[in-house]
This record gives C-alpha cells, sequence and structure tokens, in this order.
C-alpha cells in the first residue's frame, strides 16, 4: 500500500478529531470508504508506530465501526470482498495483541462483531490461533489474547440456550478450556514467585482479571466438564486470592478501584453464577467463602475505592441467603443482630463521600439512588441482601430492623443536626416495608404486613415534604418515599402529596427538585381502576403553563450542549405534563414550541445523552399530536426550519425522529394537499444514501408514504415515481424492510392512477414472486397474501383478482393457481390484524361476485374461495381499535443508538380500510344479493352448482 495514501488517511483521521474540520474530514473518510482494501488501510494505521496515538486509536475506531456496519448482510453474506474478508481474520488477532491496551479495546468489539456472524464455522480457525499465541510467561501477549477470548466468548451471557449454542461452546471448551487453566496454573505461580516485583505482579494480576471474566463466560450456559473435575484446586485457586493482598497493589488514590479489587470482584461475580446455577456440585467448597466474605465485610473500609467490592460481597451473601440450606446459617436472631449492626447499617448509611456526590455531582447521585441503576453501590447490594432475609425470615428480620428504626428516629429526635440518623432510619424502613423489587411503572405493589406504611408517612415522612428547614437529603427521602410507594397511597393523600411535590419543583437543590419531577412525572402517569388520572386533570391544566416554563428554565440553566441535555428526569416530566393536559396545551403552543427548538438548536451539535433526545422528541410529538390539529400552521411554519436544518447537517441521533415528527404533523391535516415545503422536502427523501442507514427506514417510509397518499396524482405527474419505485425494490430484497416495502407500494397503488402504475405492475410482482420462492419469510408470507387481498378487493379502482391474474400470466403463465392454492387460500386465516382481515373479506366476496377468471378458468377455485369465506366470516374482524392510551416505554429496553426507536406520542393511527363497512356479516350478505340481481341470477346459480349442500346451507344466510 502506498505511503502516501495511508498519510492522506493519517491526514484526515487528524482532521476529524477537530470540530472546525471534523465534518468535512469524516465526509472525505466516508468517500474513500468504497476504495478497495479501505478496512486492511485502517489496521496498517492501527499497527504503525510512525503515527500519534491519536491517530491510531482514531483508525481503529473508524475500523470497528466499518466493520460493524460492512461485515455481512441480514442474511449473512459478506459485503466485502472476500479476499479482503480472509486478510482481516487473517492479520487481526496477531494486530490486537500486540497493540497498547486502547486500541486492543477497540480491536476487541471489531472482532466481537466479526464473530457474531462467523463464528464458529466461518471461522473455525480462530480457537486454534489464540491457543497457539498463549506463551508460559509473556504476559502482554496472553492479556491480548484473553482480551479477543473474552470479546467474543461473552457473547454467550444473555443467550437463550439452544443446540447451536451448545456446539459452539463445546466447541471453544474442546481447544481451549485445558490450555485456559495451564494459563491460571502458570499465573499463579508467577503470582507466587514475584510478591516483590509490583511491575510483574501487576501484569499477572491484569491476566487473573481478564482469566475471572472468561472463567464466567465459560461457564455462564452451563458447567463445563472440565471445570467440574478440577473444581477443588480452582475454588481452592479462588479462595486464595478473595483474600489474598500486597502492598504494591494498593491504589494511593481513595475513590479508584485497583486490579486487586477488580480480580476479588471478578471472584464474587463467579461465585454468585456458580452458587445460583451449579449449587449441587459447588455446595461442598462454599464454606470458606462465606467465612471470609464475612471477615471481609466486617473489617473493610468506608473508602469508595472498596464499593465495587463490597457490593459484589454483599450480593454473594444475598446468594448465600437466598438457598434455603444455606439461609439456615441466618435464621437464629443473634446472628441477625449481628447481620444488621456489622453488615448491613454500615453499607447503608450515608458516607461522607456520598454527602460529597450529593453536592457536587447530583445528577451521578441520582443514578446511583435509583432503583435499579445502582447495582454497584453498597446501600443498593445491603438492601437487596436485607431483603433477601427478609423473604426468608419475615418477623424476625422486622422486630430485629425496627429497633434500630426507633434508635435512629430518637437519634434525629433530640438533635436536628442529626439528620443522617433520620436518613438512615427512612432507608431502613423503606427496605423492610417492601415486598418483592420495585415495578417502573407503579412503584412497590406489595406491603409488608407487619409495618404501618401510612403511620410511618404521617408520622416522618410528611413533615419533611412539607416543612421548610428540612435537609436536602431528608427531603429527598421523602419525595423518593412517596415516589416508591406510589401505589400504596390513597388517592386523598395524593391530593395532599401533589401540590407539596410540584412546590419541591422549585427548590434550588438539583437533587431535590430532579427527584421531585421524578415523583411529579409518575404521579401524573397513575391511572385509578377505571383508566382515570389519579391527579385532576383541572389541577395540572391551571398550573401547565408556569410548570411547564420552570422545568424548561431548570434544563437550560446552563447553556452548554451537555449541561442542557445532562437531566433527562426533567426533560421527561415535561413530556408527562403535555402527555396529560393533552389538548389544553392549545393556548401555550407557542412558549412549548419556543423552548423545544432553543433546546433542540443547541444540543444538535453535540447530541450525548440519548434518554434525554427521546424523551424531547416525544415532547415534541405530544405537541403535535394535540396541538396541530387546531394549529397546524404554527407548527409546521415554526418546526421546518430546525428539522431541516437538523437533516442537512446529517445529526444522525436525531434524523428518524424528525423523519416520524413531519410525518405525523401532515398526518394531523389529512384533507390539505402538499404544501411547497413538503413538496421540497421529497427529492432530498429519496436519495438513496438515507435509507442506506437501517435506524432511517421506517420513519423515512412513513413519511413518504403519507406525503404519497397527499400528493399521488402530483407526484406521478412530476415524474418521481421512478425513484420511489426504486425503495419499494431495495426494502423487497431485505428481509428487515420488507413491512415497509409492502407498506408503500400499497399507498402508491392506493394514492397513484392506476394507468401511471400500469408499466410497472409486472416488474413489482416479478420481485414479490422471487422473494416468495428464494427467500420467503413467515412475515413476507403474511404481507404477501394481504397485499393480494389488497388489490384484490379494490375493484372499484380498477383493480381486482382478475388484474392480479392477467398481471401474474405476464410473469409466469398460469402461476397464479400454485400461489393461491397453496399460499393465499391455505393462510389467509392466519392474518393478524383487523384491517387485513376485513380486507380477505372484500377480496372473497368480490371474487365470487364479479371475477371472470374464476368463473371460466378456476372453477374450482370459485368453491374454494367460498368455503374460505365462510370460515373468515366464522370469526369476523372487528372494528378498529382506537386506543387513545399512550404506552409507556421503558427507556432502558430501547436500543439507542441501534436503530429506529419508536416514538410512542405520535405513533400511526391503524386505518380502517372500509370505515362504512360496521358489520362485516351483514355487508357480505347485502353485497352477494345485490351482485346476483346484478348479474341476473347467477350467484345464486354458482352456488347450485358448484357448491356442496352442506356449503350451500352455511351460504343460505347470507343470500337470505
Amino acid at each position: 500500500m502506498a505511503d502516501a495514501e495511508l498519510q492522506a488517511l493519517a491526514q484526515l483521521l487528524e482532521a476529524s478529531l477537530n470540530p472546525q474540520t471534523s465534518k468535512q474530514a469524516e465526509a472525505a473518510i466516508a468517500e474513500k470508504q468504497n476504495t478497495p482494501n479501505f478496512s486492511l488501510k485502517l489496521l496498517q494505521l492501527v499497527a504503525s508506530n510512525n503515527f500519534p496515538s491519536s491517530v491510531r486509536l482514531s483508525s481503529a475506531v473508524y475500523f470497528k465501526n466499518y466493520v460493524k456496519r460492512n461485515w455481512a448482510d441480514e442474511d449473512g453474506n459478506y459485503k466485502l470482498p472476500l479476499d479482503e474478508v480472509t486478510a482481516i481474520k487473517r492479520e487481526l488477532i496477531g494486530l490486537m495483541v500486540s497493540v497498547p491496551p486502547n486500541l486492543q479495546s477497540q480491536l476487541g468489539e471489531a472482532i466481537s462483531a466479526i464473530a457474531e456472524s462467523d463464528f464458529w464455522e466461518r471461522w473455525d480457525t480462530l480457537v486454534d490461533d489464540l491457543v497457539s499465541r498463549l506463551t508460559p510467561d509473556n504476559a502482554t501477549v496472553n492479556n491480548g489474547v484473553l482480551q479477543v477470548a473474552h470479546s467474543i466468548f461473552k457473547r454467550w451471557r444473555p443467550l437463550f440456550r439452544s443446540d447451536e449454542l451448545f456446539t459452539e461452546i463445546n466447541h471453544v471448551l474442546s481447544k481451549f478450556s485445558t490450555p485456559f487453566l495451564t494459563l491460571m496454573e502458570n499465573t499463579d505461580a508467577i503470582i507466587s514467585k514475584s510478591g516483590n516485583n509490583p511491575a510483574v505482579l501487576r501484569e499477572a494480576f491484569t491476566t487473573l482479571s481478564l482469566m475471572m471474566k472468561l472463567f464466567y463466560d465459560l461457564s455462564c450456559q452451563d458447567l463445563p466438564p472440565v471445570f467440574e473435575d478440577n473444581l477443588g484446586p480452582i475454588s481452592a485457586l479462588f479462595h486464595k486470592y478473595l483474600v489474598y493482598d500486597n502492598v504494591a497493589l494498593h491504589t494511593d488514590d481513595d475513590t479508584e478501584a485497583g486490579i486487586l479489587e477488580y480480580v476479588r470482584a471478578g471472584i464474587f461475580e463467579t461465585l454468585v453464577l456458580y452458587l445460583q446455577k451449579y449449587e449441587d456440585v459447588f455446595g461442598p467448597h462454599l464454606g470458606q467463602f462465606v467465612e471470609s466474605t464475612w471477615s471481609f465485610l466486617m473489617t473493610v473500609g468506608p473508602e469508595t475505592k472498596y464499593d465495587i467490592l463490597v457490593s459484589r460481597a454483599l450480593q454473594f451473601l444475598t446468594s448465600v441467603a437466598g438457598i434455603p440450606q444455606h439461609a439456615q446459617a441466618f435464621s437464629n436472631q443473634e446472628v441477625l443482630i449481628q447481620v444488621v449492626e456489622k453488615v448491613i447499617l454500615p453499607n447503608l448509611s450515608l458516607r461522607e463521600s456520598d454527602v460529597e456526590l450529593f453536592e457536587d455531582e447530583p445528577i451521578e447521585f441520582i443514578r446511583r439512588d435509583l432503583e435499579g441503576s445502582d447495582n454497584d453501590t453498597r446501600r443498593r447490594a445491603a438492601t437487596d441482601f436485607l431483603r433477601q432475609l427478609m423473604s426468608r425470615f419475615e418477623t424476625d428480620v422486622t422486630n430485629v430492623v425496627k429497633t434500630y428504626i426507633n434508635h435512629y428516629l430518637q437519634e434525629y429526635a433530640k438533635n436536628n443536626e442529626n439528620w443522617q440518623a433520620k436518613d438512615t432510619a427512612v432507608y431502613l424502613f423503606s427496605a423492610i416495608a417492601a415486598k418483592g423489587a420495585a415495578t417502573a411503572t407503579q412503584g412497590v405493589l406489595s406491603v409488608n404486613p407487619q409495618v404501618d406504611l401510612v403511620g410511618f408517612f404521617d408520622q416522618n415522612i410528611a413533615q419533611d415534604l412539607s416543612a421548610e428547614g428540612s435537609h436536602p437529603i431528608l427531603k429527598v427521602d421523602a419525595i423518593k418515599f412517596v415516589y416508591v410507594f406510589r401505589s400504596q397511597l390513597t388517592p386523598e393523600y395524593w391530593r395532599v402529596a401533589f401540590p407539596l411535590l410540584v412546590k419541591h419543583l422549585g427548590s434550588d437543590n438539583y437533587v431535590v427538585h430532579t427527584y421531585a419531577a421524578i415523583a411529579v412525572e409518575r404521579a401524573l402517569f397513575m391511572t385509578d381502576d377505571k383508566r382515570q388520572p389519579l391527579i385532576p386533570k383541572a389541577t395540572v391544566v391551571g398550573l401547565s403553563k408556569d410548570l411547564l416554563q420552570h422545568l424548561f428554565t431548570l434544563i437550560t440553566k446552563n447553556n452548554a450542549p451537555e449541561k442542557i441535555q445532562e437531566n433527562e428526569f426533567l426533560m421527561k416530566c415535561i413530556m408527562r405534563v403535555l402527555i396529560f393536559i393533552r389538548e389544553s396545551v392549545e393556548p401555550i403552543t407557542e412558549l412549548v414550541l419556543k423552548n423545544f427548538i432553543g433546546i433542540t438548536k443547541v444540543i444538535r451539535h453535540n447530541p450525548s445523552n440519548p434518554r434525554f433526545q427521546y424523551y424531547m422528541f416525544e415532547g415534541i410529538g405530544a405537541l403535535i399530536r394535540f396541538a396541530a390539529p387546531a394549529q397546524h400552521q404554527l407548527l409546521e411554519n415554526v418546526l421546518y426550519e430546525p428539522f431541516t436544518t437538523i437533516l442537512q447537517e446529517g445529526v444522525q441521533e436525531f434524523t428518524p425522529y424528525v423523519f416520524q415528527l413531519f410525518a405525523a404533523l401532515l398526518e394531523t391535516n389529512p384533507q390539505a394537499g402538499l404544501t411547497d415545503l413538503y413538496m421540497g422536502l421529497l427529492s432530498p427523501i429519496l436519495m438513496p444514501a438515507l435509507w442506506e442507514t437501517k435506524g432511517n427506514v421506517p420513519a423515512l417510509n412513513r413519511l413518504l408514504t403519507v406525503m404519497i397518499s397527499r400528493a399521488g396524482q402530483q407526484i406521478a405527474q412530476n415524474g418521481q415515481l421512478e425513484p420511489i419505485l426504486g425503495v419499494f425494490q431495495k426494502l423487497i430484497s431485505s428481509k428487515a424492510h420488507e413491512v415497509q416495502a409492502f407498506e408503500l407500494i400499497e399507498t402508491l397503488i392506493s394514492n397513484v392512477p392506476v394507468e401511471a402504475l400500469q408499466p410497472y405492475i409486472v416488474t413489482i410482482l416479478q420481485l414479490m414472486l422471487t422473494r416468495l420462492s428464494n427467500s420467503k419469510t413467515e412475515i413476507f408470507s403474511q404481507r404477501f397474501i394481504a397485499f393480494y387481498h389488497f388489490i384484490s378487493a379494490r375493484q372499484d379502482k380498477g383493480l381486482g383478482a382478475d388484474f392480479f391474474i392477467k398481471a401474474t400470466d405476464q410473469v409466469q403463465n398460469d402461476v397464479f393457481k400454485p400461489i393461491y392454492l397453496n399460499i393465499i387460500l391455505p393462510d389467509t386465516q392466519k392474518l393478524s390484524r383487523p384491517s387485513d382481515r376485513k380486507i380477505a373479506v372484500v377480496s372473497y366476496t368480490r371474487t365470487l361476485t364479479d371475477s371472470q377468471a374464476f368463473i371460466d378458468r378456476y372453477p374450482k377455485g370459485w368453491g374454494l374461495t367460498c368455503q374460505r369465506l365462510l370460515e373468515l366470516l366464522q370469526n369476523p374482524p372487528l372494528p378498529i381499535a382506537h386506543d387513545d392510551i399512550i404506552p409507556d416505554q421503558d427507556v432502558d429496553e430501547v436500543g439507542f443508538g441501534v436503530g429506529f426507536t419508536q416514538l410512542n406520542t405520535c405513533r400511526k393511527a391503524p386505518k380502517d380500510p372500509f370505515p362504512e363497512m360496521t358489520n362485516v356479516k351483514a355487508w357480505v350478505g347485502q353485497f352477494l344479493k345485490e351482485s346476483n340481481t346484478r348479474h341476473g341470477g347467477r350467484i345464486v346459480k354458482l352456488v347450485q352448482e358448484r357448491l356442496s349442500p352442506q356449503v350451500q346451507q352455511a351460504l343460505a344466510e347470507y343470500l337470505g
């Protein structure tokens, strides 16, 4: 490869790191991606010491992203030339084991992406390659090998059991497990003789840390036989390093965990796995670990560098307490008092470092403190341990803990300066009051019957919720108590609590007003048994202008892009208020719009918090849904400029949202044609590059279909049909986008004159039939059947069954017959969407009354169609439901940055293809009778000639 080419690429990568030149540099690199061996040039840059480390890292990142996008298509076919694929696999492992750790992690992700598609059948040399590189004592090489192995094998952790998965794991274990255990022994020997050599010791512990991760990977699905055979020595080794100490491995910083802590935390993680999955074989080795864990937790200091280790140790004891025969160790009162006093309380109480976090990094404090988002905090782990014990010994644990709660409350009552005692009391009470985990939607659903939740609220929580002088952390405790136990508070309590929560939004303290926003948002989400809001709507509508403006002010207090989008909880509250007040937003639409646009304009330059962005666009979606029907022109005029700027600047994180919102805006005004603004958008959204990004496709398709439905004739006259059909051709070839392909073509056929589409119909069907015969999926088959009925039902538009048959004859003579007999007739009953079933009823009915081909060419088909129609009518399609409830999306389950994220506030409403047809059975009877008259009694005659007596009888109720 010419040095000049590498030099030029290195300069572009360097320029891409500078905000002033990044856009042009990225565009130039994107062009180079289409040149031969681009990926190998990137690897050469990563490998070369002649370039700055920043350029090498940038090249590694580009390589990783390039491989993720371009390795294989959804069917597993390589998108790169085969010689390039082979060269990458040949070079990558050797390169990874030789480069510094920051480059290793990027290349590891690339290897993981390749393995996703190729391992193990198409890369069956990989494990041999890895094993051949392991050395007795070269830690740098060994760590590179282990890093590669972990990047591949960690994929097994979340997977469901399957034969393919176990074949892959067995392939790995047969080659890797014995050398792995040998390396473990070697590493142990090196550590034993290097106690006075800090550099060697640290490298060996890095190896050990990676081995702990791999030990977990290799054991996560099933117990490897070679591990089971050696469980005694392995357990002894684990125990040795669980209690190992050497001052050379200590960190000077009290906040930063070191390699020693990470190794011990890794051992605890593996112990939890073995206890939960393989207790029958691991049980005999358990005692030594419980004793060591116990003594560790009794003596460990409060420094934050031990947090991950303490939390894992507590998770281990929680697992021990979760197994009946081992839980008995905690069963008597004396032991429980020891547990609470020596282990729970020290880890549940606030430390100085927690208070500093509260004051200096409030958003980090909130994220750690919230339910479910703080798995590695001491508080969470101590709470989980206490709850596990309570699930076993409810009465004893409740009684022991109540004495401590009362003690701490008395300490606070003696002196209000002692607010930390009350904080501990509230935490302890919450831990024993909740039964089971809190849910995201409803909070705690079941309460320990041995505590008085409402009494505790009245005596200890209400005062901090309403009093001015309480410590900010106690205010947060009170708000969090209401938030966690929200389902347990009666509507009367909520009427008192809600205004107090709103008032706390005005607090100067970041954590207090954020927690207030979190609690207000959930309160507005809650409904009673009749699905009516718990908070009276009038209360919120009256407050809404000031409330929304105040929330926007809190968000934009610091106008740096990363600070504006730091706090997604405030934006989620804005979204919820807009969903709650619905059409009552109309008087303040301009105010809300102005704020949204101001925020969008700032953060588009540096989108850094996907959750914030998601809630913001859901908020804009709610505004469009509820304000646009009455204020369409205002929204269209104001949103057009910032939205098109986002598209022009290629802000990828925002683009799929913008397409959805443009479509939703159009859908709120279905009668009007397309304005010039939108017609100007049509050509840019048909550019092939936009459709290359998977995440854009569903949103782009929705926008394109709504534009076609509004201006079909105009689009045909402007000669824009062919680029749209080009999009259809791309979509229909992809399993990922086949649903969108059918949506697009059905919209075209519905809204463009048939004459304009006539030249393309045969090609359209040819593409469908090719997919049907070469790579049919269940979804494709269903959508194809629905498409047939869509054509067949529309005789009034110049289509119909005969139109479809004539077109398929041009693809291949009489190919319709096997398709109808083997696919359409047997599987129409499987259609699940009410609209598809309704169209199928109309299609079958019109085929019986008006298809000449079914009278002349397919006389048997006429009888079979009649039978299938009667079967469909036994379970007639229900009316299309227009549910006005906006679903609550669990943001943790949203795959940000991976693909398309659906906005729920402006989700496309289901459309009834025949709204005039309210009673399907009555319509069929009426239509058959009218057609019989229209055709001079032909239908009745066909019934008598072609149907068995039983079918005639079933049809009689329709023909009267």
